[in-house]
């Protein structure tokens, strides 16, 4: 798979964005091994844009990588300044789950009642609350009342 290409100026808003990344991947001295790939990619598909540190000193090397990695992943590489190697992928679209499916359940709330001398417990409560209730201040639970509209309302809208 060939490497994305940026323009200059797309290129240029990458770097501002990567600037204060710290560097996700870390090659060592064995260099490119495919768990450099494999992690590389994984951390691709979660960030989008990320730093690579390489430990080499050879900078013929370490542009190499940048290169060979921007090829095998599909990304397009960014920047290479010192050890440091940038490299950005546009992030997958995420699959959206349906509404209509999901509901939400019951939440189970504590209420807590202190007793009235300081020397006892408080009574702690659990209570399941559904969509259509509330825990009121004095631990009371209330259902949600229609809100009441103005005849006027209902006219211009109806």
């Amino acid at each position: 798979m060939p490497a994305i290409t940026l323009t200059p100026a797309e290129r240029k808003e990458q770097r501002g964005l990567a600037h204060h990344l710290d560097p996700v991947v870390m090659i060592g001295a064995e260099g490119l091994t495919p768990a450099i790939v494999k992690e590389t990619d994984a951390a691709l598909k979660a960030h989008g844009l990320i730093k690579v540190r390489m430990f080499s000193d050879d900078r013929a090397n370490r542009e190499a990588t940048l290169a060979q990695l921007a090829d095998t992943l599909n990304a397009a590489p960014v920047q290479h300044i010192g050890k440091l190697l940038v490299l950005w992928r546009p992030l997958p679209p995420k699959a959206k789950v349906e509404k209509e499916d999901r509901m939400p359940g019951p939440r189970t709330v504590k209420i807590v009642s202190f007793s009235k001398s300081g020397t006892h417990r408080p009574t702690v409560k659990k209570v399941k609350v559904f969509g259509n209730e509330r825990v009121a201040a004095g631990g009371q639970i209330k259902r949600a009342k229609v809100r009441t509209t103005s005849v006027k309302k209902k006219a211009q809208q109806g």
